[in-house]
């Protein structure tokens, strides 16, 4: 959805019939369209799950719809739409992502960064 036309919906329904004479005040920032991942070729598929299983104890690779709101992949996929975008995060034990304690759990860290280098390894 146009997400400015979203912007004006929820606006409009967040300051009009406001309930107990409450003021609402809308400050509008940081408009933009969301992304979703395509299907990834099999060669691409078949390197994120060889090192996931490598550096995750052997488990299946899988995967889970979280920062679809993430405008800057969006617009990289309609300037590139060819290519394949891997997005990947770091939400381990513990870590809180977007938290005032948010933390990063550096054994999770790690193996991140060597299935990162492997799948791109595995692309050349």
């Amino acid at each position: 959805m146009d997400p400015k036309i979203a912007t004006a919906i929820i606006t409009k329904k967040l300051t009009e019939n406001v309930p107990y004479n409450a003021k609402v005040t809308v400050k509008v920032g940081g408009e933009g369209y969301g992304w979703c991942a395509k299907e990834y070729q099999p060669w691409l598929q078949a390197g994120i799950e060889k090192a996931g299983a490598e550096f995750f104890g052997g488990k299946k690779t899988g995967s889970y719809g979280m920062g679809g709101s993430i405008p800057f992949l969006a617009e990289l996929e309609k300037m590139y739409p060819q290519t394949q975008i891997v997005a990947l995060g770091l939400i381990g034990p513990q870590s809180n992502a977007h938290a005032p304690d948010e933390c990063i759990n550096l054994t999770y860290a790690k193996k991140l960064t060597c299935s990162l280098s492997h799948i791109i390894g595995s692309v050349g």
